[in-house]
């Protein structure tokens, strides 16, 4: 991933300090057409033979990220010449048709940092259409996987702990189960509270993507970070992110009534004193999601622990604990008054 990272430095400023010149963007006929080509390289998103993306797209960055399996991300918007995103009042941010968002994963141990899978959210008349592509051995292109696939990986945890998993690329379906809201298929990453361009807005070509930049009155915190938020704070941005696709009023775990947005009031519905909505080993015997004070009886970590399935939450996009993450609520709901207040 560092040719990655190089790349995307490279998009920002010139060697000189000079800014940058844009190359030509992606092939806009095949992001506006019904296709989906075999091999990623049709869209024009990286350099020929490479995994290094074009200069044209515009990168960015999540204060708090989603975790799969410690995976590092790059991440990408493309809209198209003429058009502009908007910014909703919620802090949604509004795509254009056209446009696409593009997320690399990669762990350095892998491949020689290389990307192993690159997913494609693509904003077509019809929808957006999620597509997902894993790498060739030779890191010259990707192929088209619909029915998804496991890929051996290996790496190591910040801990130092040594992992060897096979890494769930999810099939076109499973995209639905996180993109999913009021049963249409939208961006969940970017969103105006999360999200950070750095000084990339700086350059015209870029800035033109948004009728203004987005921004967000009170910006989400960097979970791991004590510096960018309190504690509470930052266990609510990570549940917004890890959670909040599903556990929303119209997601796809809506019947919960469990709701973690990161605007959503700090209640039972946030899952202080709430009882499962139906008994069943995803509770494992625990009478409360959050029981203040006792994170050793609350069922939200005992599920966020788990990698059974049927327990583990989220159900899908990771087949490790993310024992900081874990770490971070666990002292959250310690620190709870017992009265919940």
């Amino acid at each position: 991933m560092k040719r990655i990272a190089a790349a995307f430095a490279a998009a920002l400023l010139c060697a000189s300090g000079a800014v940058a010149v844009p190359e030509p963007g992606p092939n806009q006929a095949v992001i506006d057409g019904a296709d989906m080509p075999k091999k990623l390289s049709a869209f024009g998103i990286f350099r020929t033979g490479t995994s290094e993306p074009v200069d044209a797209l515009l990168p960015y960055t999540l204060h708090t990220p989603l975790f799969s399996d410690y995976a590092e991300k790059h991440r990408l918007i493309w809209v198209p010449p003429g058009q502009q995103a908007s910014t909703a009042a919620d802090g949604h941010i509004d795509f254009p048709i056209g446009s696409l968002i593009v997320k690399s994963f990669g762990w350095p141990e892998q491949n020689g940092g290389r990307p192993v899978e690159t997913r494609l959210l693509i904003h077509r008349a019809d929808g957006w259409t999620a597509l997902p592509y894993i790498w060739d051995a030779d890191g010259k292109d990707a192929t088209l996987a619909l029915a998804g696939r496991r890929v051996p990986v290996s790496f190591r945890s910040p801990d130092g702990e040594a992992h060897s998993i096979r890494y769930a690329v999810p099939n076109k379906n499973q995209c639905k189960e996180c993109h999913s809201k009021a049963g249409a298929i939208l961006p969940i990453g970017p969103k105006a509270a999360n999200i950070d361009f750095g000084t990339a807005l700086s350059r015209p070509d870029f800035a033109r993507f948004f009728v203004e930049p987005p921004k967000a009155a009170v910006p989400m915190p960097r979970w791991d970070d004590p510096a960018s938020g309190s504690l509470e704070q930052r266990a609510r941005a990570y549940l917004d992110v890890n959670c909040a696709h599903c556990h929303n009023p119209q997601g796809s775990a809506s019947n919960s009534g469990l709701f973690l947005r990161w605007t959503d009031p700090v209640g039972v519905n946030y899952g202080i004193g709430k009882r499962p909505t139906a008994a069943g080993r995803g509770s494992g015997g625990m009478d409360f999601a959050i029981l203040p004070g006792d994170p050793d009886h609350s069922f939200l970590i005992y599920r966020l622990e788990s990698l059974e399935a049927g327990i583990a939450m989220p159900e899908v996009g990771r087949s490790t604990v993310h024992k900081e993450g874990a770490a971070l609520l666990r002292e959250w709901i310690a620190r709870m008054p017992k009265d919940g207040h």
